[in-house]
């Protein structure tokens, strides 16, 4: 009886997750496409072969499956050892008790060579709550080769939004297909063009900081926009679930797609290597509301049994150069200073693409806002469902606008 009970917690799994001989095992989560998937699964081997006391456990999914599922894992107190994070889930997982304060394995990680800045995004009351990977910015990416096929002339820097759809009228008329995926979804292209009208997705220290009106004009514009043919269908939109494979341009049915500038890469293996990444539409008196975020944290859970182990793992996606020639620029620009001074140069395709393009908006961006308020990553599939309403053309902009701020206001309470 003492063996198959021996036997049967062994199968369960200790509390530090140990194999035979001491081996620790870890869980490590991201979101991504298969190119990002690719390059870490070989960066992690690169790891275990470093650590050879150490198994790594990975797992990927696009961005909204991956955000349900770390959210269903956190919830039950069985987040992964080490997780990937977004600029809008890192306030909520901090205060909620789920992170661990990476300073405590400070003989680890090393964060000298990191821009003090972009430390400081990973910040949540004093706590550093996940560790930046990378920078990135937003872009509109398309299919240059229909583009080209339509005569109409390319995305340039400055253009504003009107310009924009009025270039969409144009790609639209000349190919016969959608010349974008409809923004009037995106929380991340409302704030685009909140930013280039002067204002802001959410209040210093919290709160909405913008109005109905706002959320309105936005909104009556993607709606008009949608009901001209020049963007994707409301059947076509509601298809969105964070991967490129979904989207407009991913399913062949228009020619261009908001994104953010290093996942774009996942449309290589649609598209070609026709991908091209345009600037973001400004406001009409040339403001930008793009800016340079961090693309992503990694975090450690709280409650993980190996936190040196977790630490180390961590350490060495950011700062071993023979794992960031593996990664490149698949999330985004390193961070690591020395890294990136010795990296980028010698990046090639799309690697290469994503640099030029930061290279070409920076020094024009503004600063980039303070992380979003614990309570924004699930409102940005409340986002995306009052807008399905005005697509679907069950409800008017202003009626989902009124719908969706009331709502913003209850969930940020």
């Amino acid at each position: 009886m003492t063996l198959a009970l021996t036997a049967l917690l062994t199968a369960c799994g200790g509390p530090d997750d140990s194999g035979g001989g001491g081996r620790v095992t870890l869980r490590y989560t991201w979101w991504g496409n298969p190119d990002r998937a690719a390059r870490t699964e070989q960066a992690v081997a690169l790891f275990e072969k470093r650590h050879p006391g150490v198994e790594v456990q990975t797992s990927f999914a696009g961005y909204d499956a991956y955000k349900q599922k770390l959210a269903t894992q956190a919830a039950g107190g069985d987040a992964p050892d080490v997780m990937q994070l977004d600029y809008r889930m890192i306030d909520q997982y901090a205060t909620g008790g789920v992170l661990l304060d990476l300073r405590e394995q400070s003989a680890v990680l090393r964060t000298d060579d990191i821009d003090p800045g972009l430390l400081a995004t990973g910040e949540v009351d004093g706590a550093l709550a996940g560790l930046v990977q990378a920078r990135g910015t937003e872009t509109f990416v398309y299919d240059a080769a229909q583009w080209k096929a339509t005569g109409v002339a390319p995305p340039r820097a400055g253009w504003t939004w009107q310009e924009w759809a009025d270039t969409m009228r144009e790609l639209t008329r000349k190919s016969g297909k959608p010349g974008a995926t409809d923004p009037g979804q995106s929380e991340d292209c409302f704030e685009v063009w909140l930013r280039g009208q002067g204002k802001s997705l959410y209040r210093e220290g919290g709160g909405l900081g913008f109005t109905v009106d706002d959320l309105t004009r936005w909104w009556t514009f993607t709606d008009g926009l949608r009901r001209e043919g020049v963007v994707s269908t409301a059947r076509q939109t509601t298809q969105l679930d964070g991967t490129v494979e979904n989207t407009a341009l991913g399913r062949g049915t228009a020619i261009g797609d908001f994104n953010w500038d290093a996942p774009a890469s996942g449309y290589l293996g649609i598209v070609g290597d026709g991908v091209r990444l345009g600037p973001m539409p400004s406001g009409e008196d040339g403001r930008p509301g793009q800016y340079f975020k961090p693309s992503m944290f990694v975090g450690a859970a709280a409650n993980t049994a190996h936190p040196k182990e977790a630490a180390q793992l961590i350490d060495f996606l950011i700062n071993d150069p023979e794992a960031a020639g593996v990664l490149g620029a698949s999330r985004g620009i390193p961070v690591n200073e020395s890294i990136r001074a010795d990296l980028v140069p010698k990046l090639e395709g799309f690697d290469r693409t994503v640099a030029d393009y930061q290279d070409s908006v920076d020094g024009s961006l503004d600063a980039p806002p303070q992380a979003p308020p614990s309570g924004d990553s699930a409102l940005q599939t409340t986002f995306s469902r009052d807008y399905d309403q005005v697509s679907f053309e069950r409800m008017s902009p202003r009626e989902a606008a009124e719908n969706y701020v009331t709502e913003a206001k209850a969930e940020l309470r």
